[in-house]
């Protein structure tokens, strides 16, 4: 068992460091953070996180996840929506409105 979870935080710690500065690494769990992590490599990650990413999870599987995060941006939501083959509607930040609009909205 310890081996396993050796493994699963050397993999976390094969992630941009930039992903989760905010963060302890250290703290960070596969199964109980696994949609936090897949959020952070979607909106700030490298292609490199995204390979990584991929060797644990099928494109199905993190559009899954993805369909339930309250915010992405349109570009992450673009491109997860194409590779998925998932319509926009069915992302829950798609249909939920930010509370707080911008002032200027050109």
């Amino acid at each position: 068992m310890e081996q396993s979870d050796n493994m699963v935080s050397n993999f976390i710690e094969k992630f941009s460091p930039h992903l989760f500065w905010d963060t302890d690494r250290s703290k960070l769990d596969w199964t109980k953070h696994r949609s936090y992590i897949v959020e952070r490599v979607l909106e700030y990650g490298l292609f490199s996180d995204w390979q990584l990413l991929r060797s644990r999870l099928s494109v199905t599987e993190i559009a899954k996840l993805a369909k339930q995060f309250r915010q992405l941006d349109t570009k992450t939501l673009a491109f997860i929506s194409a590779i998925s083959n998932t319509p926009k509607e069915e992302f829950r930040c798609y249909n939920t409105k930010q509370s707080n609009q911008p002032h200027w909205n050109f």
